[in-house]
């Protein structure tokens, strides 16, 4: 949420800066999250100052220019060439001084500076609107009234002032703080201050001369709902303060009478809606349900199917306004509009949430309408937009308000112990304290007894329901930060079981950070497109989009959107890694499994001039994976390979009958689904498994070898199918006193050899802890192995 500080400090006397609210905000709940300058006129008119032209005269070398001698307030005049048809001497203008830089309408920014043109020199510019940013116009130079007082700024002669806007984390439950009257309550309750509200006594109906009846046929979906008529009004560009102020939260000006709504909807928090008076057919409004499959063109221009569900503001004729949502196309107001029917309403928070949800339809007014609006605030900010309306458009109001209330909302009575205060907290917070938070607050006391007080809250602070909620409301503004720490901790010991989870997940996440892995967090909800198996799909029956339908099933494609976003900004060597849960509907109900994706891509390292830019391979990740079982003294694990819809290449380690971890070159169809044309290489850690196959890690050690270690090399021709993995297994099976390591350092396949065979080069490493070996036991092991190669699969050894 986007709040100016200009406007918050229309509501609250105060000289804090920017940097001691965005403390106080946060500290009480509401999360600053940026702040950030901006100017309504980009450059600030920095540098532009009001000129008087005392000369103007036709330069001698160009038919089209003329020399004018302006007085800027300087003391010297300035000699500046002016190419405009309309420039003359006795006139007051904006001049831009040498050194300044001036911001277009259209266009890059400049800096003006001291030149000649056509021989002549010029020392500034006289400026069009359109050349400093304040309009369109580019018919000739700016001329200003007579008062206008030379060598004034033109920052201060246009008014031009800096904002501040404060960029709010507001959590779902804050929809009292939806706007920038909630946001100056809560400043103010810490600064036990007032709050100035604008000023509303000059509202009256001017004539009774347009009178359009309201009607509620759905009571419990509209518990309130006040109205009113202007007639005459003139529909057009809104005044500059009015798209200023809109300007700067980011909100899009239309014309001044949807500008007039939404201003007070960002100022007040309330929504309105402003309807073509002219075209009500009936000259009646009623609130209502349409019935099933009744079609509506909203503003949007998309033509939707309504549910019975949806509470519509209709004419006698057809609904004009889904309510709290969005408007119809044919009601709204524009050029031509002359008389507006102005609605402000109180809707069910419930019924407006399941309508925006299920038309799929966000707005300013949902955002309020779905948290919880405040029903006593309707009939103010009505007079309040009337009054804008009025002075923006002109007009007369034509009727008085209609304030259709039939069971006003009561407000919570809450009973608050001071002993639970205090218990809650953790600090003794004096009763006194306490009652001057809950009256700053705007909570009114009912009854003041010894141990406990009854209060009645306003109906702004829909959150504030029970004890638990005043607490926490004291809370926030006496400080958490003034909640001292305890010198005395008192705890448990810790019984849970080994290892720890999170000690060990944070051990890996240092490691692969150290190792110049990046982590990433993805959104446990994604596309249904990406499920493995429809059938064990676990979806959602309220999505709030196609894209966010299902709960994955697998944390690939979450990795794989991170990788084309990242590609697509021109960052494509990419080492990430996440932790996170895939979830799978089963015959007994759901399960969850919690995993650790790699994903490898690109250039294995960063580009430089000493090594080559290199790509990674399937060995690269396999390293990774690798380094992880080894940290984790993870032990007997077989490897083999796999054949898998999510791989090109795979491969697996298992424990037992189960698969630890699988990894490999991600499939084309894969990469396909998010465009990606550049080899992936992914590995997908069953993590729960992973903890059971920890094994408690021993400090060991054992003497350096006094005798040396041999060598030896054997080059075998075997069929395409057999793998390393069998050879080293075959080979430590049966040499199991002196031989401690076998290695592959070659491999080749090509026309040379026969159909379906391919060559390994195998090195072996043998060693005796007790002796020297001798050549004679050396030979025999290296026979023994090849007598076993050639039995079991078919080797043959190669000269």
């Amino acid at each position: 949420m986007k709040i100016s500080y200009n406007w918050l400090r229309q509501f609250i006397n105060t000289e804090l800066s920017t940097d001691e609210i965005s403390q106080i905000l946060t500290a009480i709940g509401l999360e600053v999250e940026s702040v950030e300058k901006v100017q309504t006129i980009p450059g600030g008119l920095e540098g532009l100052v009001i000129g008087y032209v005392k000369e103007c005269v036709q330069h001698p070398n160009a038919d089209r220019l003329r020399i004018t001698k302006v007085d800027v307030g300087a003391g010297e005049d300035l000699q500046v060439v002016c190419g405009a048809s309309n420039v003359a001497a006795g006139q007051k203008v904006v001049v831009a001084t040498v050194g300044a830089t001036v911001y277009p309408t259209s266009g890059e920014p400049f800096k003006i500076n001291k030149s000649k043109i056509r021989g002549e020199v010029s020392e500034g510019m006289i400026c069009a609107e359109d050349e400093i940013g304040l309009g369109a116009s580019h018919e000739g130079i700016m001329v200003l009234s007579e008062d206008a007082l030379t060598g004034t700024s033109a920052r201060k002669y246009f008014q031009i002032s800096d904002d501040y806007l404060f960029e709010i984390g507001l959590t779902p439950n804050r929809a009292d703080a939806a706007s920038h009257l909630g946001v100056a309550r809560d400043l103010a309750a810490y600064l036990r201050s007032e709050v100035n509200l604008p000023d509303v006594s000059a509202f009256k109906a001017d004539n009774d001369e347009l009178k359009i009846p309201v009607r509620i046929e759905n009571e419990r979906a509209c518990p309130r709902y006040s109205s009113l008529t202007i007639t005459g009004v003139t529909v057009k560009e809104s005044p500059d303060w009015l798209k200023d102020k809109l300007k700067v939260i980011g909100v899009r000006t239309v014309n001044n009478i949807v500008d007039v709504t939404n201003y007070v909807l960002h100022e007040l928090g309330q929504p309105l809606h402003a309807f073509d008076a002219d075209k009500i057919e009936g000259a009646e409004v009623v609130v209502k349900n349409c019935e099933e499959g009744t079609t509506f063109i909203t503003l949007d221009e998309v033509e939707r199917k309504l549910s019975a569900e949806d509470l519509m503001i209709c004419n006698t004729e057809a609904p004009m306004c889904i309510a709290g949502v969005f408007g119809g196309i044919t009601s709204g107001v524009n050029e031509s509009t002359a008389n507006v029917f102005l609605e402000s309403a109180y809707f069910n928070s419930v019924a407006v949430r399941k309508t925006s949800k299920r038309h799929g339809l966000k707005t300013d007014a949902s955002f309020r309408f779905e948290r919880g609006t405040d029903p006593e605030m309707t009939v103010f900010a009505l007079k309040r937009a009337a009054l804008l309306i009025k002075e923006v458009a002109g007009g007369e109001i034509s009727s008085e308000i209609s304030d259709l209330y039939p069971i006003p909302v009561a407000p919570f009575e809450v009973s608050v112990s001071y002993k639970n205060v205090n218990r809650l907290i953790g600090a003794d917070i004096p009763v006194q304290t306490i009652k001057e938070i809950i009256q700053a607050l705007g909570i009114r006391i009912k009854d003041d007894q010894v141990d406990k007080i009854v209060l009645e809250v306003p109906s702004f602070k829909v959150d504030v329901t029970r004890e638990v909620d005043i607490i926490e409301e004291v809370l926030r503004i006496y400080g958490y930060n003034n909640i001292a720490i305890p010198s005395q901790i008192r705890a448990s010991l810790n019984t849970s079981v080994k290892p720890d989870k999170e000690a060990v997940q944070n051990q890996i996440a240092d490691m692969l950070t150290a190792n110049g892995f990046s982590e990433i967090l993805s959104n446990s909800l994604t596309k249904g497109l990406y499920d493995v198996d429809s059938e064990t799909a676990v979806r959602i029956l309220n999505p709030l989009s196609s894209d966010l339908d299902t709960m994955r099933q697998t944390l690939l494609y979450s990795g794989l959107e991170a990788i084309a976003y990242n590609q697509n900004r021109k960052n494509p060597d990419l080492k990430l890694y996440e932790f996170g849960k895939v979830y799978f509907k089963t015959d007994s109900g759901y399960n969850e499994n919690f995993r650790l994706s790699l994903f490898m891509t690109g250039r294995n390292l960063s580009q430089q001039w000493n090594h080559t830019n290199s790509q990674v391979t399937f060995y690269n990740l396999k390293g990774a994976v690798d380094a992880i079982v080894k940290r984790l003294n993870i032990s007997g694990l077989m490897g083999e390979a796999i054949e898998s819809a999510d791989f090109k290449q795979g491969y697996q380690y298992k424990k037992g009958d189960q698969s630890l971890v699988s990894f490999g070159m991600v499939s084309k169809a894969a990469l396909k689904k998010l465009d990606i044309d550049r080899e992936v290489f992914y590995a997908d850690f069953n993590w729960d498994l992973v903890l059971k196959a920890i094994r408690k890690n021993k400090i060991s050690f054992k003497d350096v070898p006094k005798t040396p270690s041999v060598r030896r090399d054997l080059s075998l021709l075997i069929d395409r199918d057999v793998t390393f993995q069998q050879l080293q297994s075959l080979a430590l099976k049966a040499e199991k006193a002196i031989l401690k390591d076998v290695n592959l350092f070659d491999v080749y396949e090509g026309e040379k050899l026969s159909g379906g065979k391919k060559s390994y080069a195998l090195s072996f490493l043998l060693q005796d802890d007790e002796k020297t070996l001798t050549d004679k036991q050396i030979d025999s092991v290296m026979t023994k192995l090849i007598g076993i190669f050639e039995k079991e699969l078919g080797a043959e050894v190669r000269k």
